[in-house]
């Protein structure tokens, strides 16, 4: 009977900071050959306005881990776009909430098509029980760093 492996806290930290950034530079290349479809911020703020619409430019700020400068601009270039629309709050004027539009809508799930595609081909050489494996540990760690945030 095999025994079961174990992995200190300290293990665990090592194989996500070492594990990540190989991760999401593929993310950021898969991105970068659908012909700057979208940057990985650009992404990521679609997909949270994709959950969460109606949230605030400082919602998508913080969850997307950049300034609020940085946030406008990126929003600024996507509204351009027309992937994204400000919408006047009705009992606040002062609030505008962000949220996609049916071209934002198209344009992100095309990005995660391709890209889930692109990551399934690469998981594709692994055996049914390592592509468990994988599944199961991103459902352990999800819980870990999902951050609740204001809307």
């Amino acid at each position: 009977m095999a025994t079961e492996r174990r992995a200190t806290p300290e293990e665990c930290a090592r194989a996500v900071l070492e594990t990540t950034p190989l991760i999401m530079q593929s993310l950021r290349t898969q991105m970068r050959s659908l012909r700057g479809a979208l940057s990985v911020p650009q992404f990521r703020a679609l997909a949270f306005l994709g959950r969460r619409p109606r949230s605030s430019l400082s919602d998508v700020a913080q969850h997307v881990g950049t300034s609020l400068p940085s946030m406008s601009k990126l929003i600024d270039g996507l509204v351009t776009r027309g992937m994204v629309e400000r919408v006047p709050e009705a009992d606040d004027r002062r609030r505008v909430a962000l949220s996609l539009t049916s071209d934002g809508r198209r344009l992100l799930q095309m990005v995660y098509d391709a890209t889930r595609a692109r990551l399934s081909g690469l998981f594709a050489d692994l055996s049914a029980a390592e592509r468990a494996a994988i599944v199961d540990a991103m459902k352990l760690v999800s819980p870990l760093f999902s951050v609740p945030t204001s809307t």
